[in-house]
């Protein structure tokens, strides 16, 4: 894969993320660089950049907050040292909420990686040990269960995020530095966001950013519209410091709908790839190419015996020189996927998010030393890079 640029599924940029799970110690970063910090501690790097789900049912945060608390669990991990011993430093505090009357309870897949023993505890205190059911590092998203009785397990709704508009209102609750039953208040900052996936080489899709405050303890924990639905899982902040400045991300809530059945029946999910990597189309590389508009996404490198390159797809082969610096002088260019326009990488990686699966062909338009034409291509499982 290339070394700059963007990867399909990949990551991209000079940002990085923090998970936020709680108690682990965030590494300094050099100073001016903002970070993206997940709740874990780990740094990764942050990818780029329909009617409202309002209506008149919408509650007060007072009334929110008591809809939704009794299905929002704390979850504890322990990981063992390698010395066979319990090395406190190496555990957590995330959150989850309850899925389903069976018990399974969704979090953030770095919130539960590589742990030995979870513990879920419920808003009256009680706790039980989990079981870790499945995971996908692709989109950050696990499922745990519990085996308890029907009292205590209170699923939340869960809302389509395809209507959120930018502006609205939405409340975040989970368990910050610890604090159980935490919630705070903000807005959809904006949709369609592009997030590293951790440890992945790939990255998340279709990301909600929202001011919400959200900090470390928060992972896995819901983001919820006014009506109580579950609308995102918190995952992420930008930060310098590794404190909540105003920007978090959550995974959308249909990407939850698509991947956790999956993760139930068979523990893992399998994800469409394409295998290519390449840039965006700047106004600088748009003269270098002749281009007259900055859209579309350049192919830098092909996969060897990936889908692009069965479908023939060709990459860079030359570049030049201009004004001391490196420009690439060819590669196709896509500017449609299955009759949708491709402004940059995220139309396409959030095109094979909510509508494409392992074996779906998808068709490409693209321009090939300025003559249009498309390519079929049919989708295979997404390497683990």
């Amino acid at each position: 894969m290339a070394k700059s640029g963007f990867v399909v599924g990949g990551i991209v940029g000079a940002t990085a993320i923090i998970l936020l799970f709680a108690f682990i110690i965030v590494p300094s970063q050099e100073i001016g660089t903002p970070d993206l910090i997940t709740s874990n501690g780990h740094s990764a790097t942050i990818l780029g950049d329909e009617i409202s789900s309002s209506s008149k049912s919408n509650l007060t945060l007072v009334e929110l907050f008591e809809k939704s608390e009794e299905g929002v669990v704390k979850i504890k991990v322990v990981r063992i040292g390698s010395q066979g011993t319990v090395q406190g430093d190496i555990g957590g505090v995330g959150s989850g909420f309850v899925y389903d009357n069976l018990g399974h309870i969704i979090t953030n897949a770095h919130v539960v990686d590589g742990a030995d023993k979870a513990t879920v505890t419920f808003l009256d205190g009680s706790q039980y040990n989990a079981e870790i059911i499945g995971k996908d590092k692709f989109t950050d998203i696990a499922v745990i269960k519990v085996s308890e009785k029907p009292r205590l397990l209170h699923p939340l709704e869960i809302g389509d995020s395809s209507l959120l508009q930018v502006g609205e209102q939405v409340a975040a609750i989970g368990n910050p530095f610890g604090l159980s039953g935490s919630m705070t208040s903000g807005i959809v900052s904006q949709i369609g966001r592009l997030i590293a996936a951790q440890d992945s080489g790939f990255s998340i899709p279709d990301v909600i950013q929202t001011d919400a405050a959200i900090n470390p303890g928060n992972s896995g924990g819901p983001l919820l519209n006014m009506r109580g639905q579950v609308i995102g899982i918190n995952t992420a902040i930008q930060s310098i410091s590794g404190e909540f400045v105003g920007i978090g991300f959550a995974v959308p809530s249909n990407t939850v709908s698509k991947i956790v059945p999956t993760l139930i029946e068979e523990g893992k999910y399998p994800h469409p790839w394409i295998g290519i990597s390449g840039k965006d189309i700047d106004p600088d590389l748009a003269r270098v190419l002749d281009l007259k508009q900055a859209k579309g996404f350049l192919v830098i490198t092909v996969v060897d015996d990936s889908p692009a390159d069965k479908a023939g797809l060709k990459g860079m082969s030359q570049t030049q020189i201009i004004n001391g610096e490196e420009y690439p002088a060819d590669g196709d260019i896509i500017i449609w996927v299955d009759d949708k326009e491709v402004r940059k990488i995220s139309d396409i990686l959030i095109h094979l998010q909510r509508e494409k699966s392992v074996g779906d062909e998808m068709v490409l338009g693209i321009l090939r030393d300025g003559d249009f034409m498309h390519l079929t291509l049919k989708l295979v499982e997404r390497p683990d890079l």
